[in-house]
């Protein structure tokens, strides 16, 4: 190590040399000069001076320099009236009083935190170097008697080796001294041989020699002492280090190192191995990666930049800085496309995974059309139709009476819109509708979900407008069609009358040759029930209904509501599997626990199979009429797919059965493919509604077809708008008006309504509208012939015509055809047309011109050149 003089010492801690002298005496270091060399004795021995001196300077000190403690003084005065009593018992008059005044004088002293603290530590650190002092103390006695022991156990030996030394040379001083004389060689009268005599006496007297063994033994000795003060020395330097490293509590319960001789501050460190030793207490335990970390991403439909950049674990810069590397320019913010997103993550070296926002939506709604397992036969769901006033309520009550309540006192009181009877031939459900208008809405929703409608038709009333409606209605969604001709039991009953009136509606009933079972019933005296039943059972064995009953259930909603006491009401209707109690079920935007299920009866029941209408209670709202309903894993995916549904503004299966529009139609249509339009017409009158009809479908032509589905008398009502939701028909009214409650849903479904009051009008608009359609047709026209003349030459045109006009007008914008002995040679456009010198945009017939025809030099006299253009022409009906 260098020699570091008091001066150079100075100047590299930043203080004065007197100072510094002056600290070094104080410290006990007799140094006077300031070229005398320091220490590392010397240097530890001013630090541990200084720092008992100053503390630990820096903030400390100037902390140290703050008042220790503060002492508050409060003085508060009051006064109080005493009574001076010397009036006495017998004094008349108010006693006198006087008033005293009290003085009331606080005093409270609050002691600096940081100062006990310091105190405190240096009570602990006085206490710690005591008892290192102690345990110093203890370790030399101990080392000290050690080492007598030590010298002890060596002069034994020592003595010990030197007994056996001297009994060996004794012994082998004897074995020489008998050993018989050896005869003298020839040579010994040489002067040599007269100091022979003199050898026994050196081995009998032989000079002490070192035996290996015992060098061998103080040479291990020896080492083990130097070994010994090297641990000890060794373990001295660790203790100063610890002590030196170990963290002091400075102000604000913050932590501080204590600094080590050598390391104050921005010197290097000159200790080597406390260096080492910190360095192998500081030392971590993270290893750097061997290999880059690939991640497999998500990637949606969007994300944005910063989204993407978490996914990877990379920061964002980075990630802007690959894309401005690609060309392109975004903020952490900023949304970006699923194609863009995966490039950027192939490029930072992660796998992309493409996830499809639709993908829990899609899987749900695979669930629900094909469900998995074995098909068995379902029970039919009949809904009930017809006119008011019929019978159809009388007609349901009855079949509850016999078939669902029989024995029951009081009859049914639980209503809940749906029930199931069971006959000998099987079970049948009734959905108990407030009629067409609500089958129609459920049918617009997508929920197909009834077999067979029963039409109640009143034999002494016959066929009335409702009546007409409902058949509409039953055809439209393809449904098979059961009359039921009710009231028979009345003298007036005519239902010859009634099957007359349904032939013009074409329905007609099997006996006179059509397709449909007409039955004979009477709700008031049961005649006919069970053979009505039996026609239900009869068409839906033609049907051959199946259903999946071991599978995860689903089924749609019949109705719901809101209860009171029980909170959201739904009456499902299970169409597969088995619906059980405690199943989480997901219905529309609505979700929840199935917490009780109950029959038509009003009884809990604890699961219901296909074709089985039950009340739900636990659904977290009332879903629409309609609505899916299935059963899900567990409730977080039943909210996720809930959330999912509300954030969007209508449902996949919703947006499906939107209402069309005149212009959406026409606009999707091909020109290889026949449009067809479903028309809903309402009129004021029976005669303009036959005519209106008539021309509409008149206008069908092989590119589109016009499809009346509905032509009435009357104002547009809910009903015809339920119509034309879901058969997705354009509603048109001539010389008739929507009702409050019509418009109300035109609003909402968004239907396309027209109102007319001419005929002729209808007719156009329509018409107008499918000619829009069809694609146009392009025509060819000639307009103007030329003839050649003569042909020139021209350095920068070429062959130049010259020509005479015969015909029309030869316009330079219009493409041309070379014609030769009346047959096309060339066909292309004109490069210039000159009328002596001057460039023109036309000639008339009669009038000379020069003619150049682009990229075609081969013109010859004699040849014509024919100016004609492209015309479109409309194509109409």
């Amino acid at each position: 190590m260098s020699e570091v003089t008091v001066k150079q010492f100075a100047e590299t801690v930043g203080t004065p040399v007197d100072r510094l002298l002056s600290q070094l005496n104080e410290a006990g270091v007799d140094i006077q000069d300031a070229d005398a060399v320091l220490s590392d004795e010397d240097k530890a021995t001013l630090l541990a001076y200084l720092r008992r001196a100053h503390g630990r300077g820096g903030e400390e000190a100037e902390a140290e320099a703050e008042p220790r403690k503060i002492t508050l003084r409060r003085k508060s005065t009051s006064q109080i009236k005493l009574s001076s009593g010397a009036g006495g018992r017998g004094a008349r008059g108010p006693a006198p009083t006087r008033t005293v005044n009290v003085e009331v004088r606080r005093k409270r002293t609050y002691v600096k935190r940081s100062v006990v603290e310091a105190e405190r530590e240096r009570e602990e650190e006085a206490k710690r170097l005591e008892q290192e002092a102690a345990e110093a103390a203890k370790r030399e006695a101990e080392e000290a008697a050690e080492r007598e022991r030590e010298a002890a156990r060596r002069a034994e030996e020592e003595a010990a080796e030197a007994a056996r030394k001297a009994e060996e040379d004794a012994r082998k001083a004897e074995q020489e001294a008998a050993a018989p004389a050896e005869p003298e060689p020839e040579v010994a009268a040489e002067p040599v041989a007269a100091e022979k005599p003199a050898k026994p006496r050196k081995k009998a007297e032989p000079p002490p020699v070192a035996d290996p063994a015992t060098l061998e033994a103080e040479a291990e000795a020896e080492a083990s002492k130097r070994k010994k003060a090297k641990d000890k020395e060794k373990t001295e330097a660790e203790e100063r280090e610890r002590r030196r490293s170990k963290p002091k509590r400075g102000r604000g319960g913050r932590e501080e190192l204590r600094v080590a001789p050598g390391k104050g501050g921005r010197r290097k460190r000159r200790d080597q191995t406390a260096a080492s030793g910190a360095g192998q207490a500081l030392q971590q335990g993270f290893e750097k990666p061997t290999a880059p970390v690939v991640r497999e991403v998500q990637i949606p439909e969007s994300i944005s930049v910063g989204d993407l950049a978490q996914r990877m674990s990379v920061k964002a810069a980075v990630l802007i800085k690959e894309m401005m590397k690609q060309g392109m320019m975004a903020t952490i913010n900023e949304i970006i496309d699923q194609d863009t997103a995966v490039l950027l993550v192939e490029e930072l070296g992660h796998k992309p995974k493409i996830v499809s926002e639709n993908a829990l939506e899609e899987e749900v709604a695979a669930e629900l059309e094909s469900p998995e397992g074995e098909q068995v036969g379902r029970a039919p769901v009949v809904t009930i139709m017809g006119h008011v006033d019929h019978g159809k309520t009388s007609l349901l009550d009855h079949i509850r009476r016999a078939k669902v309540a029989a024995g029951e006192a009081g009859g049914i009181t639980q209503h809940i819109g749906a029930y199931h009877v069971e006959t000998e031939r099987g079970v049948v459900t009734f959905l108990d509708t407030p009629g067409h208008q609500a089958f129609t809405a459920m049918r617009a929703r997508g929920a197909k979900i009834t077999d067979v409608v029963v039409l109640v038709v009143a034999a002494d009333d016959g066929v009335m407008p409702q009546t007409e409606e409902a058949i509409k209605h039953a055809k439209a969604a393809g449904v098979p069609l059961v009359v039921a001709v009710n009231k028979i039991d009345k003298p007036e009953a005519d239902p010859d009358k009634v099957k007359q009136e349904l032939t013009a509606y074409e329905v007609i009933p099997e006996e006179w040759g059509g397709d449909y079972q007409f039955v004979h019933v009477s709700a008031k005296t049961g005649e006919g029930i069970e053979e009505l039943l039996e026609a239900i059972l009869l068409q839906s064995e033609l049907l051959e209904l199946k259903a999946v009953a071991d599978c995860a259930a689903t089924g749609v909603v019949v109705e719901s509501s809101l209860d009171k006491g029980r909170g959201p009401v739904a009456t499902v209707l299970v169409q597969n599997g088995q619906l059980k109690k405690g199943d989480f079920i997901l219905s529309g935007v609505e979700y929840g626990r199935v917490r009780a299920m109950l029959n038509e009866t009003g009884k809990q029941v604890d699961s219901a199979g296909p074709s089985i209408p039950v009340v739900v209670l636990g659904l977290s709202g009332t879903p629409n009429a309609g609505d899916d309903v299935m059963v899900v894993k567990d409730e977080r995916r039943a909210r996720e797919l809930a959330e999912l549904r509300k954030e969007r503004l209508r449902d996949k299966r919703l947006a499906q059965q939107k209402a069309a529009k005149l212009e959406d139609i026409f606009g999707e249509a091909q020109s290889d493919e026949q449009v067809v339009v479903n028309i809903m017409l309402k009129a004021d009158v029976q005669g303009s509604a036959e005519a209106l009809s008539q021309s509409l479908t008149e206008l069908s032509n092989e590119h589109a077809k016009i499809n009346v589905i509905s032509a009435g008398v009357g104002g547009i009502n809910e009903s015809d708008i339920n119509l034309a939701l879901a058969s997705s028909a354009i509603v048109i009214g001539f010389n008739v008006r929507a009702d409050a409650a019509a418009r109300k849903l035109i609003q909402e479904a968004e239907v396309d309504v027209h109102y007319h009051s001419i005929i002729y009008e209808a007719l156009d608009q329509l018409k107008n509208a499918i000619s829009g359609m069809l694609e146009p047709e392009i025509r060819e026209e000639i307009i103007g012939l030329a003839r050649v003349q003569d042909v020139f030459k021209s350095s920068k045109l070429g062959a130049i015509a010259g020509c005479l006009v015969e015909e029309g007008v030869v316009k330079r914008a219009n493409p041309i055809r070379v014609l030769r002995d009346d047959v096309v040679i060339y066909q292309g456009e004109l490069e210039s047309l000159r009328r002596f010198k001057d460039d023109v945009n036309e000639v008339r017939s009669g009038t000379e011109c020069g003619i150049g025809v682009k990229n075609y030099n081969d013109v010859k006299v004699g040849d014509q050149i024919e100016c004609y253009e492209r015309v479109e022409v409309a194509r109409t009906l």
